[in-house]
């Protein structure tokens, strides 16, 4: 039987796959604050109105044996570093993949809690991996703006029926955002919040999307639904917006290397825009960029408003390292240096990251890598870091004792 009817099948050489991992032990609960999914060919299949059924984005089968979205005359692959969770070196690969190349957790919930399990993670946040990546703007920047809309309203419908509300305890729900229009975007938050979502994905760097500044007050409407629904904004180091590549020739490896500085350059935009300053009890989480440079931006930080050179527009009793420890949140996936983290900053505002279903994904050991990396930190710290402060965050629950046990399986 096909793995997905009506798609035609080309021969093609699938890599060689590794047996399910044995479950790991589960000495840590652990909720991931950035996972991600890839869009199944199904998704859109029944959530369109009729006279854009045609039109919808679709899977289709390649020359090459591939199999690809295809959207308004673009492709949109799947890389196989993207789903090489679990894979040994040599067999990940930067060529597109199939779905039967890879694990069927990337797109199947059903698969991705047994996967989940395996690892011993309790909760995540998926972001979107092959289609909607960039904060949905494939979807806004369609010329049908109708059809746009259409197609944010069924990518989010499909999320929170199928991939968040299957297992509602298992999986924190996140949107995509209508960009074009601050106001209907509101009104959407507002929507959305009313039917389980806690959180939206957002550009890092809307000017390099050829959208708006977050230096404006654009964007207000929106950060306003935001901030009374309590729905966290999400910035994913990465995702589209914006790379820091020093050179036409830079190698991967090096921008690999940059993907923190990327985040402490979102981080520290997003702190002098004003934005946390007009909507204090909003939440930002800055996913993918690891946390060690937490502690020289916040003293930066302080310095630049104690040394000015311009005029500054900071009208708050607070200083800015206490503005970043209030309003923003950041992931970590393999940082070695939380002690440091820990007595500049503070590990309150800090979330785990496990990466399923990316190569550099610490599943299936993310237990161990919780051992290894948070195990000298005090308990209530490691706590706080596993799941505390994503339970927190998101309001989610946590798992039943016979859960932590293994007693499920």
């Amino acid at each position: 039987m096909a793995l997905f009817p009506g798609l035609t099948v080309f021969p093609v050489t699938t890599p060689p796959s590794l047996p399910d991992p044995e479950p790991r032990r589960r000495d840590y609960v652990i909720i991931s604050a950035d996972d991600h999914l890839i869009e199944p060919p199904d998704l859109f299949e029944g959530r369109l109105p009729e006279k854009y059924v045609d039109l919808a984005p679709k899977v289709v089968e390649t020359e090459a044996g591939h199999q690809v979205w295809r959207y308004n005359g673009a492709t949109f692959p799947c890389a196989g570093l993207d789903v090489g969770a679990g894979l040994p070196v040599e067999n990940r690969t930067l060529e597109p993949v199939r779905f039967d190349q890879m694990r069927p957790g990337c797109y199947d919930i059903e698969a991705r809690i047994a996967d989940m399990d395996r690892a011993g993670i309790w909760a995540a946040l998926c972001f979107p991996g092959m289609l909607a990546g960039e904060a949905g703007t494939v979807f806004s920047r369609t010329r049908d703006q109708d059809l746009g809309l259409a197609l944010i309203r069924a990518w989010n419908d499909w999320h929170v029926e199928v991939w968040a509300g299957t297992y509602p305890e298992r999986i924190i729900a996140l949107q995509l955002p209508w960009l074009p229009d601050p106001e209907l975007a509101g009104k959407e938050i507002r929507a959305n919040a009313e039917r389980g979502f806690k959180a939206v994905l957002f550009p890092e760097f809307p000017t390099r999307l050829r959208l708006p500044s977050i230096h404006t007050r654009h964007w207000d409407p929106f950060f306003a639904a935001c901030e009374e629904t309590g729905t966290v904004v999400c910035l994913h180091t990465g995702s589209g917006s914006w790379t820091p590549v020093p050179s036409p020739d830079t190698p991967i490896e090096a921008i690999t290397t940059l993907m923190p500085a990327s985040a402490m350059f979102a981080c520290a935009d997003w702190l002098w825009s004003g934005i946390p300053l007009r909507f204090p009890k909003l939440r930002i989480l800055i996913v993918e960029g690891g946390v060690g440079w937490l502690p020289m931006l916040a003293e930066r930080a302080d310095y630049a408003l104690d040394h000015p050179v311009g005029e500054i527009e900071w009208d708050s009793g607070l200083r800015p390292s206490e503005v970043l420890r209030r309003n923003f949140f950041f992931g970590t996936l393999n940082d070695h240096a939380l002690s440091g983290v820990r007595l500049a900053v503070g590990l309150e505002h800090v979330l785990l990251e496990s990466g399923y279903p990316h190569a550099d994904s610490t599943w299936p050991d993310t237990q161990r890598v919780v051992a290894r990396n948070l195990g000298t930190l005090p308990p209530t710290d490691i706590a706080r870091v596993a799941y505390g402060n994503a339970a927190r965050l998101f309001g989610h629950p946590l798992p039943s004792r016979a859960w932590l046990r293994m007693e499920s399986i």
